[in-house]
């Protein structure tokens, strides 16, 4: 009988257990979602928009830092070009980029952002004032960032603190390529970093921009002249 009795205790605690661990795993994966970092992100929040449609990531994540350098004179054009300091992308880029994020926070690190999409006629007021391809694209050609597929990023750890890159944002040199060798191994590893997470997200590098990252096949897209409206 007593065997019986010590028997049902031990299956009425498993059974205890077990809901408290379900309901745990439950709460926790609510969070998760509310926090955008389900890999792949097939969650509602994407339910009834086409992935091409261009739409602000603070609408979608609140996980990013932004410093959008053409909202400010303090860039390589020494002039704003854009009104506010909004971040467009496609969909499908927002997708990827939050996924990227949230394996950078996993790691004690998130995302900052100088720039993302980019309207073609910006692309044309830059090209105005630097009529260069070696630091502004020909906008008859147009670059990823005219088609929402393109970001200038760095990473910061949990106090803030951009990591250090080496460079700053848009240096023009030799210094700002992948492949450069001269900095200390502590700079190389977080270029390291940087690139190898984006890699892993479906972006890929640009060879002499350490900062810039295009989505996968995104040549593809067409450009566009959206405009956002500012608060």
């Amino acid at each position: 009988m007593k065997s019986i009795f010590v028997s049902l205790l031990f299956f009425f605690l498993f059974l205890f257990v077990g809901c408290k661990s379900t309901e745990s795993s439950m709460a926790s994966k609510k969070e998760l979602i509310k926090n955008n970092y389900l890999k792949g992100n097939s969650i509602a929040l994407y339910d009834g928009i086409n992935d091409t449609t261009f739409v602000k990531l603070k609408n979608f994540s609140g996980d990013f830092i932004f410093d959008m350098k053409y909202a400010t004179e303090a860039n390589f054009l020494k002039t704003k070009v854009y009104d506010c300091d909004e971040c467009y992308l496609r969909l499908k880029t927002i997708k990827f980029l939050i996924e990227a994020n949230a394996e950078f926070q996993s790691l004690g690190y998130r995302i900052k952002l100088f720039d993302c999409y980019r309207p073609l006629d910006i692309q044309k007021k830059m090209w105005e004032i630097v009529s260069n391809a070696d630091y502004v694209a020909d906008p008859k050609k147009g670059s990823i960032h005219n088609r929402g597929a393109a970001v200038d990023i760095t990473l910061v750890d949990k106090d803030g603190n951009e990591l250090d890159m080496g460079t700053s944002f848009d240096f023009f040199g030799p210094e700002a390529a992948h492949n450069y060798q001269g900095f200390s191994r502590k700079i190389r590893k977080n270029r390291t970093l940087l690139k190898e997470v984006m890699l892993k997200h479906n972006f890929k590098s640009f060879d002499s921009e350490w900062w810039h990252y295009n989505l996968v096949d995104s040549n593809k897209d067409k450009l566009a002249n959206f405009k956002w409206k500012c608060n």
